[in-house]
């Protein structure tokens, strides 16, 4: 177990160069310097936005959910402790916004998305943000493929929707998605093969032989 000179611990075996520039930013943050908060935007940002659109079920509505990320993640900085990177901790926050969203969903209609400033501090996510563009999976080669999987994403189980899209989109290990989603790692593998049998599942309902697609283990990035 590693622990820098601000008392981070490395408890997950995370790069000691990572966790201590974890710990430098959070503290500056702490502090209330205007600069990092940019920093953490600009770093996370366009990554957290990534994932909240593909969790939600009304992607449309991710602005306003990743505002509310980093939000919380900016009034929460207390309780990051190092045990895990930023970004794991980052993106817990996020699954579990995005989670929140769809249960009040699921209750409220909801017509119109604010980008525009908060009321607590007069300055909104758009801010900061710079203009969205695709990810490099959504410029992927095969175009048309790309988005059937994207469409197929938002119909299975959302339990499991987020345990893929964590490792075959966002590239995590199965620890820092055990890490994300708080539960177990036996849980996180099952959930994976589950979803992807849905995804695959879905994906074959949508596209008939002529479109020469084969799903495999590869296509979905099994590891």
């Amino acid at each position: 177990m590693a622990e820098n000179s601000l008392g981070f611990r490395n408890e997950g075996g995370e790069p000691a160069a990572q966790v201590f520039k974890d710990a430098l930013l959070v503290e500056r943050l702490r502090q209330g310097e205007d600069s990092a908060y940019e920093e953490l935007l600009n770093t996370y940002g366009d990554s957290v936005h990534n994932l909240v659109y593909r969790l939600l079920n009304q992607p449309v509505d991710a602005p306003d959910v990743v505002q509310e990320v980093f939000v919380k993640v900016y009034r929460n900085l207390n309780h990051f402790q190092g045990k895990s990177t930023l970004k794991t901790w980052i993106y817990r926050i996020a699954v579990n916004e995005a989670y929140n969203h769809r249960r009040w969903f699921s209750r409220h209609k909801k017509n119109e998305v604010n980008m525009g400033p908060r009321e607590d501090n007069g300055i909104g996510l758009a801010d900061f943000l710079p203009d969205q563009r695709r990810s490099p999976f959504d410029l992927a080669s095969d175009h048309e493929t790309r988005a059937l999987i994207e469409e197929a994403l938002l119909k299975i189980n959302p339990v499991f929707r987020s345990a893929v899209v964590l490792r075959d989109i966002e590239d995590l290990n199965y620890d820092e998605i055990a890490e994300v989603l708080q539960i177990s790692l036996g849980t996180v593998k099952s959930r994976i093969v589950r979803g992807r049998e849905a995804l695959r599942l879905e994906l074959e309902t949508m596209l008939k032989p002529a479109h020469g697609f084969a799903w495999s283990t590869q296509a979905a990035g099994q590891s």
